[in-house]
């Protein structure tokens, strides 16, 4: 068995233990990375810590901040009022508002977990009250986060650029971002009518079922029928009454002169990145001091409800991912990929195997790990750049709504008790068609026809 593999091993061994208990993966990773390194391929311990993501953890930790401070703020609540006032009493909007307010989210920088745990319970709740699935409206939100995770300034976005930067084209950023965001859209779409559809259909069979159980030959009422209540309404259309009629009080958020700057913030960290091209990371830190400087006060909890598990996790695997490129291992596996001798296979080969590893672990820890070796593929004279990276991207990204990704647990934890088996089989057949089919789609529609 080779050094390399042993290697490989042990980051597989990594992402197993973080998947299936509370230990962090990322911790795991980077004590491998000072265990592996200098045992196996005779490396110095500056070394290992010299693969340390310093740029990556800067952006992490800046983006982060930022975004917890919008949080603490209330300009989250201030969004989500603007967004149920806007819909109203017009329920196709609801899912299209619930979409864009967790992409702009994402967009602007939000971990995709976080993004989905703002927006999901108020989602959910609009849905009870527009009669809409929640399940539904769950797929909804998690490819709006999708859709917007891939901008600059997002940490799936950054890695993203990594690669088409080691490819040369790191022009097109903004083209993985309106590429992701134009396919999770058009997934969202399909989503809502699947799954609403499936729902109105098992909603009518059992208010059919209803309706014949409680009559009998001569015309008479049975009492199995009969709702709790006492009245002669099926229970199956009492429960739909309920889901139609259900009121949500809709509580005002002020508009306060704190969250009009944070939203400022947002917008200039947008300008200051892409017009004047900023580093993320350090655009981050700035917009976050100034409004700490404006309102001490949100620095405390911000800081404290920052993810620093999330951060360790992808600097951590990222590390070990740096270790393994400075012992040569990724060299192997990169002609190992490269010994199929067609990129275009290769780039097919790569997407089903980030889809069926991201669907299980970390989607970020998945794109650190991977971004080397993609490069090779994606610097192939038949292929484009952008195509390769857009293919990857989507592919790792599409199975978030696994019940054993964060994404997925976060819809689990916003449902009610009553229908998380539901969701837990629902979201995992979901994940399951997403790994057979989005590798296979993406790759033909930006690989094979060079979309870009």
């Amino acid at each position: 068995m080779s050094l390399a593999l042993i290697a490989f091993l042990v980051l597989i061994a990594a992402f197993a233990w973080g998947s299936f208990t509370r230990v962090n993966a990322g911790l795991i990773a980077v004590v491998a990375a000072f265990i592996v390194g200098p045992l196996l391929a005779g490396l110095d311990i500056k070394e290992v810590i010299g693969a340390f993501p310093a740029g990556l953890f800067f952006i992490l930790v800046g983006a982060t901040l930022l975004f917890a401070i919008v949080r603490v703020t209330g300009t989250i609540d201030l969004l989500a009022y603007w967004c149920e006032r806007l819909a109203g009493d017009r329920k196709v909007l609801v899912p299209i508002l619930m979409f864009l307010l967790t992409a702009s989210l994402a967009a602007a920088g939000a971990f995709t977990p976080a993004a989905i745990a703002i927006v999901a319970p108020v989602a959910l709740a609009l849905g009870m009250r527009f009669g809409i699935s929640t399940l539904a409206m769950g797929l909804v939100i998690v490819q709006g986060a999708n859709a917007g995770a891939f901008s600059p300034v997002n940490p799936f976005g950054v890695l993203g650029n990594q690669m088409l930067d080691s490819a040369g084209a790191s022009g097109d950023s903004w083209k993985l971002f309106v590429y992701c965001f134009l396919f999770n859209a058009v997934l969202a779409l399909i989503a809502y009518v699947v799954i609403q559809s499936i729902m109105k259909r098992r909603a009518a069979k059992r208010e059919d079922g209803g309706s014949a159980a409680r009559t009998n030959d001569d015309g008479g009422t049975s009492g199995a029928g009969i709702s709790p209540s006492g009245g002669g309404t099926p229970a199956g259309t009492a429960t739909l009454t309920a889901v139609r009629t259900e009121t949500r009080t809709v509580t005002k958020v002020p508009v306060t002169p704190m969250r009009i700057l944070t939203l400022v913030a947002l917008v200039s960290l947008l300008v200051l990145t892409t017009v004047f091209g900023i580093d993320v990371g350090v655009a981050s830190l700035i917009l976050s001091l100034v409004l700490i400087a404006v309102n001490p006060g949100v620095q405390k909890p911000a800081m404290e409800s920052m993810p620093w598990s999330a951060i360790i996790l992808v600097t951590g695997i990222v590390t070990y991912v740096g270790m393994l490129e400075a012992m040569g291992a990724l060299d192997e596996l990169q002609a190992g990929i490269e010994s199929l001798g067609n990129g275009s296979i290769a780039a097919l080969v790569t997407s089903y195997v980030v889809g069926m590893v991201s669907a299980f672990a970390s989607t970020t820890g998945t794109l650190g790990v991977i971004s080397p070796v993609v490069t090779p593929i994606a610097l192939d004279p038949m292929l484009t750049p952008i195509g390769v990276v857009t293919a990857i991207a989507i592919s790792s990204s599409v199975v978030d709504v696994s019940p054993m990704s964060t994404s997925g647990a976060l819809l689990m934890a916003s449902a009610q008790p009553k229908d998380e088996r539901m969701f837990f089989r629902a979201l995992l057949l979901w994940a399951i068609a997403m790994i057979a089919v989005v590798p296979l789609l993406v790759w033909f529609v930006f690989v094979q026809l060079g979309i870009g």
